[in-house]
Parts: structure tokens; sequence; C-alpha cells
């Protein structure tokens, strides 16, 4: 289950499909204001008026200790690197139904308010049949309005991945979901002009074969004639891309252009079109393991050639899981963050393992691969320097007395006992990394001259200079982020 995302381009208003009236629960007026509308003009504005993007995602994490069905929110200057907020917790939890949500999807409305829909399921019982969605009005991500449920259909399947768009030719909003329509698995669609009456649903997409997390991009996200919906193969857990001209149902069916794109077993589709480059992004959340994001560009969505992004490049929101992503303008990036907070802590990520994040285990700091469990293990608060506030000291979050230190050029969690040697063994000071200026390096204060490096993914202290060999340099070089 996915959800998926949307571009307001010039001549290109977001897509919508056709029906009549289900029912709403409850049915409550829509309670969106016109603040975002004013801001941008209209809902139809160019790239150019926005800097960033917002995530919608839910968390789970191996072991469940990190699993939230509540909203939660990040936001990214590139749609790339994403900062969470409201430190990795809900904003708003569904009150009603199961109680919990999955796979959310952000809609910008055409007068530049925000729908937010969702799958009604608290959990990974996907035995469950559900005719529901989720349903929020907000004019700005800070404030949730209008909780609703909202009935998709009568059938006893699901109504899973929700996402909506906007169709000029037939001034509505769609919805479109994926259900078993009694033959397959299909994507399904239902049209609306206010979130809380619907039409009665119908098929949107059958290629013939069970399909499920269909994404659609309007124009190419360029105001361009031909639109593309990718979509999971739901047998095979991977990936493909659909295009057509049209945006009507049943359009898309002969239309797959692309081979299978994957990375294990892939889901939850998401396309991204680039606000500063010929480039497009193709988001995929794997389930084996669960909950890892990968990410392949193009700069020719309409060709079969997406290429896999380097690892280094993207961190996804820890635990996040089928996401959403819409671009926001600057004002709406400096709200929200205003409004539910950066992180208190921060995440570091190895350069030349890529998949790998610092962490301790057993008092012992080290690097593993994402994602893993305790999850806070991977979470630092880097305070000023105990022994000198020019450094940073790494404090943990979970065991918060304790801090990363070197003992004999080892590094180790232990209890500040605020003593001189402690605060000097827990001192670093933070510089240019040495396999790339942009990421960090950490010199010990105790041990001048001498980096925090890994070596057989556990962490300790060995001279670096940039004559180093090159994997040395690799190893004590990390990239500071949420």
């Amino acid at each position: 289950m996915s959800s998926l995302n949307h571009w307001l381009v010039p001549g290109c208003a977001l897509i919508a499909l056709a029906g009549s009236g289900c029912l709403a629960e409850p049915a409550g007026p829509s309670q969106v204001g016109p603040a975002a509308a004013q801001e941008l003009g209209a809902a139809a504005a160019p790239l150019a008026a926005f800097s960033g993007y917002v995530m919608g995602y839910f968390t789970e994490s191996p072991s469940g200790t990190g699993s939230n069905y509540g909203l939660h929110l990040a936001v990214s200057t590139d749609s790339l690197n994403w900062t969470p907020l409201n430190q990795n917790n809900p904003v708003v939890t569904p009150t009603q139904g199961t109680l919990g949500l999955r796979d959310p999807f952000i809609l910008r409305k055409q007068d530049g308010n925000f729908e937010i829909i969702a799958t009604d399921l608290n959990g990974t019982d996907f035995s469950q049949q559900n005719q529901f969605i989720h349903v929020w009005d907000s004019t700005d991500l800070r404030t949730f309005t209008g909780y609703r449920r909202v009935q998709m259909h009568s059938l006893p399947t699901h109504s899973w991945a929700p996402e909506a768009f906007w169709d000029a030719s037939r001034s509505q909003y769609a919805i479109i979901y994926s259900a078993n329509n009694g033959t397959r698995d299909v994507i399904m669609v239902n049209y609306t002009t206010d979130f809380i009456n619907v039409g009665t649903a119908q098929v949107y997409f059958d290629p013939g074969f069970n399909v499920i997390d269909a994404d659609v991009l309007v124009g190419g996200g360029t105001g361009g004639a031909t639109n593309y919906l990718y979509y999971k193969v739901a047998n095979s857990g991977t990936l493909r891309g659909a295009r057509s001209s049209s945006l009507a149902p049943g359009s898309f069916n002969a239309g797959t252009y692309t081979t299978t794109i994957s990375h294990g077993g892939t889901e939850a589709p998401i396309l991204v079109r680039s606000l500063t480059a010929n480039t497009w992004y193709l988001w995929g959340d794997t389930y084996t393991p669960n909950g890892v994001f990968y990410a392949w560009q193009t700069a020719a969505i309409d060709s079969d050639s997406w290429t896999p992004l380097d690892q280094k490049l993207y961190t996804q929101p820890v635990n996040s899981k089928h996401a959403t992503i819409q671009p926001i303008t600057a004002a709406e990036m400096s709200n929200l963050i205003a409004k539910w907070g950066a992180p208190s802590w921060n995440r570091l990520k190895s350069f030349n393992f890529a998949d790998h994040y610092v962490r301790h285990q057993n008092n012992v700091g080290r690097i593993d691969t994402y994602p893993f469990d305790p999850y806070q293990d991977e979470q630092w608060r880097m305070v000023p320097g105990l022994a000198d506030p020019a450094g940073v000291s790494f404090q943990s979050v979970n065991f918060p007395t304790m801090y990363l230190r070197q003992s004999s050029l080892s590094l180790v969690l232990n209890v500040n006992d605020n003593s001189a040697a402690f605060r000097g063994d827990a001192t670093f000071y933070q510089v240019a990394g040495f396999a790339d200026a942009s990421w960090s390096s950490f010199r010990s204060f105790s041990v001048p001259g001498s980096f925090i490096r890994h070596f057989n993914f556990v962490l300790r202290l060995d001279p670096i200079t940039s004559t180093s060999p090159t994997v040395d340099k690799q190893d004590s070089t990390f990239r500071v982020g949420f």
C-alpha cells in the first residue's frame, strides 16, 4: 500500500476521475480556508513557486517498537534528505474506524489548501475488509479539521493507498485506491468535489493482472501531454510504469512502457519532479527488509531509463513507511518547522556504507545496516563538547546519562562521571569530511590527530591525514542528518 504525489505546473492542474455518491462518516462541513491560495495566487502555480517538499508517512520498525499509525511529517529542500517534524512523532491520529492509518496522501487542492487521505488500518492485518478511508482538511498542515471517514464502496475488500488529484476536464477530484473487484486486485476510482460526498466506485486501472499502489504524475510534472501511472505488480513485488494521453478510467490499461524496477520486494512508488533540474525521482518502499526506501532517477521520464540513485544522496526519516511527497513554498516550510520543530537529535550515516548508521550496541560504538531496533540506538544529541564547547559530544538519546567516548582508542558508551579525563575523551571537533567536504569527520580532543572511523563496522580512533589511504578517509567520513 502506498500514497502518491502530484505537481502543480503551468497549464496543468491536479487530476481527478468520475462518479456519483457514497457516504461520508460523519458528513461535517469542510474547514479549509484561503490562506494557502492567497500565498500561491492559484493552485496551478508553476514549480518555481515552490522551494521544497513535505513528506507524509507512518512508521514501522523491525520489532514494532517504532511503529506508529498516525500521520507523520518531514520537510526537505531537495526531496532527497529529510528533516522529521515533531520529533518524528505523529501530528494527527485517527479517532474513528481502526484508530490508525497507513499510506497517507497529501493533496494540494485547487484553492491552495490541503486534503489528507489515508488507508484506515491500524497495524498489519492485511486480511481486514474496510470500505472507508480517513480524511482531514488543512489550510497549512499545522491544523487538521473536519476529520471524517468516507465510504468508497460496499465490496468485501479493502480501500488501500488512496490518492487524489484534479481532472480539469471533469471539474472534479478523483480518489484512486487499491481494491479487489471480485476478479483481481485493481485500482479503483471515485469522483468528488468536496471529499465528503463521493461518486460510485469504478475500475480505473486494470492491466489484466494484480496491481496495487498506483501513483499518477499528470503531464510528467511539466504540463506535457503525457500522463504517467506507476504501480506495484502485486504478485512479483516490482514496480512498473504506464503512460497515457488521457486521464480517463481504463486509459492506462495498455500503456505499460517500462521494465520492472525493484530492490528486493518493492512497493509504494512515488514519482517526484525536481524543482531545479530536468530530473525525475522514483521512490520505492521495500518489505525485504521492511521499511527501506530506495530511489531511482531519470532525465527522460518517457523512456525506460531509471538508474538507481547512490544511497549517499538520500536519507529517509527513521522508520518511515509508504510515503507521500508534495511541493511546498518557503513560507510553508518555515511555518511547519516553527509549528512542529526539528529533531533534538541527529543520525550519522557512513560515507562508504551508506545504508549503515552510527549506533551503540552493548555499549560499543559501531555502524549497522538500517533499519534496526532499538532504533533509538542510532539517535544522538550533539551537544557542546564536554571539554571544549567549540567541539561536540555525542549524548545517547535512550541512555541520556551516557556519552560516546574513546577508551584505549575504542569508541564506547559510558556514563559521564564528569571527570576531566571523561570530558576530554567524549569531546570531538567536527571538521570537513575527508572523503567529501560536505560531510563531516570528527577529530578527537584527547588524542590529537586521530579521528573517529569504522573498522570492521566497529568505531575506533585512528590518525587520518589528507595523504591517508582512500579507504581510511572514507571510513572516517559521516553525514550528519536526521
